[in-house]
């Protein structure tokens, strides 16, 4: 049973550094960063397509990985 998890763990965090990296950049330096919250507080820029659907997975597999890990630790206590 530890095992299991265990290796669920391992493809649970891999998944998630995977999906993390394919997310677009949200600034480009410092310009990026003072106009990019010039249009986010005017909400001109919504996360479409692909990048709202990494987003979500995002959520998901950290909520996975979460509950995982406390599992694992729980079991092994």
């Amino acid at each position: 049973m530890t095992g299991l998890l265990k290796v669920l763990l391992i493809l649970i965090s891999l998944a998630l550094i995977a999906v993390v990296l394919l997310q677009s950049g949200r600034s480009a330096g410092l310009s990026g960063a003072i106009s990019g919250a010039s249009e986010q507080l005017l909400g001109k820029t919504k996360a479409r397509g692909i990048d709202a659907l990494l987003g979500k997975l995002t959520v998901v597999f950290g909520t996975i990985f979460i509950l995982l890990t406390l599992a694992v630790a729980y079991i092994l206590q």
